[in-house]
């Protein structure tokens, strides 16, 4: 089969599309004929590689994808022969304290398909089964291919960890992204008062039909000055914030009194500084979310899947042109997300 592939860390010039040796399907998992994929931001740090991630290589990236199921293990029940999947890429062996609870992503072996062992940027893939969420026939692949990842860690991030209820303000930044997107969507959805940043004009224009009550050019503007003056002083009571470093005070300075900033991951950085003054004096929390349970991934993807969210194209590319789609996400071109067609179903 061809894959998407890299043997060293490195810039896009370590990426190539060629042939890599079929899978072979072990007895709990499920042979998908990829029909879609798309990419993340964890791609890219993937591929320049993570502190403390050691990979087999070469290493597939690729942590969103759907297709076919081809074939089948002999301990799979869940699945058949031409059914439509779509992935889910978080993995936990199960038998833990937190697995046993309801929540793998708290399992101490929890891991990302993509991230930690090879991912689904390729024409075939064997995944386990429990990784595999059915698809209705009649979505789209581009969808079914790029809702996952990003709409189950923003479901999480707003409705499990953060508990957002009606009527409440949130800040969502970087909303031209995945995550971003997805998070405009779902709060809007929930029946919050949505605030976004981006750092175009078009890129707010997305915003708003995405469901943005109030757009903000960061580029422009001290996010969280114009907060202020946009809420009369008081500040919002979330603000979902993947940026990191860049980004945080800010968030911080964002908050109404006994608000929350929730955060799935770090773009700009890791190490921002706690701000404890502000934490403390103004009752503050800072949440972290990783992905979701299998059940949350569900209960979204079920509102993908009928039409109530609606994950973003902004390019549509053959898997032979990765290095063209780790450049839009890289540089941050366009709005939405980035899908790879594997070539021989072009």
């Amino acid at each position: 089969m061809k894959a998407v592939q890299f043997t060293e860390h490195g810039d896009r010039d370590v990426l190539e599309y060629g042939d890599f040796p079929d899978p072979e399907v072990s007895p709990d998992e499920v042979l998908v004929d990829v029909k879609a994929a798309s990419l993340n931001h964890l791609d890219i740090w993937t591929r320049r590689g993570l502190p403390g991630v050691e990979l087999e290589m070469p290493h597939i990236p690729g942590s969103d994808m759907a297709g076919v199921v081809t074939e089948v293990g002999e301990r799979v029940t869940r699945f058949e022969a031409g059914d439509h999947v779509a992935l889910i890429a978080g993995v936990a062996g199960g038998g833990d304290e937190f697995s046993r609870k309801g929540d793998p992503t708290l399992a101490p072996d929890f891991h990302i398909i993509g991230e930690h062992v090879r991912g689904v940027h390729a024409e075939f893939a064997a995944v386990p089964e429990e990784n595999l969420v059915p698809v209705p026939e009649d979505v789209p692949w581009e969808v079914a291919g790029s809702a996952s990842l990003v709409f189950q860690t923003a479901w999480r991030m707003l409705v499990d960890r953060g508990e957002l209820r009606p009527g409440e303000k949130v800040l969502v930044l970087g909303a031209s992204g995945g995550v971003g997107h997805a998070a405009v969507q779902i709060a809007d959805y929930a029946g919050a008062e949505v605030y976004a940043t981006a750092s175009t004009d078009e890129k707010l224009e997305y915003a708003k039909e995405c469901g943005a009550d109030h757009v903000i050019n960061y580029e422009e503007e001290d996010f969280s000055k114009e907060i202020r003056k946009l809420t009369d002083g008081r500040g919002v009571d979330m603000v979902v914030d993947h940026i990191g470093e860049a980004t945080y005070k800010q968030s911080l300075k964002s908050l109404v009194k006994g608000g929350r900033v929730v955060t799935c991951g770090a773009t700009t950085g890791p190490d921002p500084g706690a701000g404890l003054n502000y934490i403390f004096w103004n009752q503050l929390s800072v949440i972290g979310s990783t992905m979701a349970t299998p059940g949350e991934a569900d209960e979204v993807l079920d509102l993908v899947w009928d039409g109530t969210f609606e994950p973003r194209i902004r390019e549509t590319l053959p898997m032979s042109e990765i290095d063209r789609a780790h450049e839009l996400i890289e540089e941050r071109q366009g709005f939405g997300k980035v899908v790879v067609i594997p070539d021989s179903e072009l």
